[in-house]
C-alpha cells in the first residue's frame, strides 16, 4: 500500500473514531470531532513513528511463532502417541518412528500448490504415455513375465494393466518418493486442512511398522504419504497389500511379486473383470446426442450400435451379449470419444482422475501392441 493511501485511510479512520469510541465514555461526539479536525496535521506527523512501532510489534510476535508452533506440535504428537498406544502400537515402535519427527515446510508448500489440471487431455497423454514408456513397459512385461503370470493366475488381472499402473505411478519402480512417510503424514495431520484423514493414515502407517513389514527409516514415499512402487496410501496397504512371495512381509517397496500381487488384489477386490478390456475409442454419427456422455448412463454395446456408435475405424462394435459400456469425452464435449467398460470404472477407484484412467488403458494397450 502506498504511503499516501495509508495516510488517507488513517485520516478517514480518525474522523470516524468519534462514532466508535466516544459513546463508550459518555462524551459528546462533536467536541472530539472538532479536536480531531484541528489536530489532524500533528497526528499525521506521528503516523510514520506509529507505523514503525506496529511493525516492530508484529516482528516481535512473529519471532516467537516458531517456538510456539514447535510446542504445539510436541503436545499434538504426545496426544497422537497416546492414541497409538491405545491401538496396540508398542512404545518401542513409537520411539523409533516418532523420534526427531518435526513438521516439514516443503510438504505444506506442495500441498498448497497442487496443479489444478491445466493440461489438456492430449497434452496429458503425450506426457504420461510417451513412446519411451511404451518401449520400457514392453521390456518390463517380458522381463517379469513369470511373476506377473503367477499373480494373474490368482487374481485374474491381465499383466499388461499391472505393468501400465506400475509405469504411470512410479516409472516402473524408479521414482517412489524420498519423504519420510511418518513425518509427511504427521505434518499434514497437524496442519489442520485435512487433519482427520491424515491422522488416520498416520495411525495406519504406525500399524504397518508394528506388523514389521518395513522399518521406519525405509518407510519412504511421496510428500502426501503414498508408498512403494504401487504408491499405496497406508490405508490401501492395510486393505490390499499382500505377501505374495510368502516371506512374512508385505513389501511393496522392493519385492516385485508383492508389488504386482498387491496391485492385482486391489483391482480384483474393487470389481475388476479379467474377461474384459477397459474400453475403446469410437466414432459418432452427426448430430449425436452428447448428453448421453456420462458414467452414470450405461447401455449395452448393441444399444450403442443402434444409436450409430461405431469403432474408431468405422466398423461395427463388438457383438458381446450383455456387455455394457458408458460413453465419455475425456477432453470435454469434443472428440475423441470413448466407450468405457467396467474395468475403466475400477481404475477410477484407484485414482479418480479421468485422465489417469485413460492413460492406464492406453498404455496397457500399447504395451500389448494393440
Amino acid at each position: 500500500m502506498a504511503d499516501t493511501e495509508f495516510l488517507e485511510q488513517t485520516r478517514l479512520s480518525l474522523k470516524d473514531a468519534r462514532l466508535l469510541l466516544v459513546p463508550a465514555y459518555g462524551i459528546g461526539t462533536a467536541p472530539l470531532g472538532d479536536w480531531l479536525e484541528s489536530n489532524m496535521r500533528h497526528l499525521q506527523k506521528l503516523l510514520p513513528a506509529l507505523a514503525m512501532l506496529i511493525l516492530l510489534l508484529i516482528g516481535a510476535s512473529l519471532a516467537v511463532t516458531p517456538a510456539r508452533a514447535a510446542d504445539d506440535f510436541f503436545l499434538w504428537l504426545e496426544e497422537l502417541r497416546a492414541e497409538a498406544l491405545g491401538q496396540g502400537i508398542s512404545p518401542a515402535i513409537l520411539d523409533a518412528a516418532l523420534k526427531d519427527v518435526a513438521p516439514i515446510p516443503r510438504v505444506i508448500e506442495l500441498d498448497r500448490s497442487q496443479p489444478e489440471g491445466t493440461l489438456t487431455f492430449q497434452q496429458y497423454m503425450e506426457r504420461v504415455v510417451p513412446n519411451s514408456r511404451v518401449k520400457k513397459g514392453r521390456n518390463k512385461l517380458a522381463k517379469n513375465a513369470a511373476a506377473l503370470n503367477a499373480v494373474h493366475k490368482v487374481y485374474g488381472v491381465q499383466p499388461r494393466f499391472i505393468v501400465a499402473l506400475w509405469g504411470i505411478e512410479t516409472n516402473f519402480g524408479q521414482y517412489t518418493g524420498g519423504f519420510s512417510v511418518v513425518a509427511s503424514l504427521a505434518t499434514l495431520a497437524f496442519d489442520g486442512r485435512r487433519s482427520a484423514y491424515f491422522r488416520g493414515e498416520l495411525l495406519k502407517a504406525l500399524q504397518i511398522l508394528q506388523e514389521g513389514h518395513i522399518t521406519p527409516e525405509k518407510m519412504v514415499g511421496s510428500w502426501a504419504g503414498a508408498m512403494g512402487q504401487s504408491q499405496f496410501m497406508p490405508s490401501s496397504f492395510v486393505n490390499f497389500a499382500i505377501d505374495f512371495d510368502g516371506d512374512g512381509r508385505r513389501d511393496i517397496w522392493t519385492t516385485k511379486a508383492d508389488v504386482f500381487g498387491s496391485a492385482s488384489n486391489y483391482l480384483a477386490k474393487s470389481g475388476w473383470r479379467g474377461d474384459q478390456t477397459w474400453g475403446r475409442k469410437i466414432s459418432l454419427p452427426a448430430n449425436f446426442d452428447k448428453s448421453l456422455a456420462s458414467l452414470k448412463i450405461t447401455k449395452t454395446l448393441a444399444a450403442w450400435q443402434e444409436l450409430g456408435v461405431r469403432r474408431d475405424n468405422g466398423n461395427d462394435l463388438p457383438k458381446v451379449a450383455g456387455m455394457t459400456a458408458s460413453l465419455v469425452f475425456p477432453g470435454g464435449e469434443e472428440e475423441p470419444a470413448f466407450l468405457v467398460y467396467n474395468n475403466y470404472k475400477t481404475v477410477l477407484k484407484w485414482n479418480r482422475s479421468t485422465y489417469f484412467a485413460m492413460a492406464v488403458g492406453h498404455l496397457a494397450d500399447r504395451i500389448a501392441g494393440r
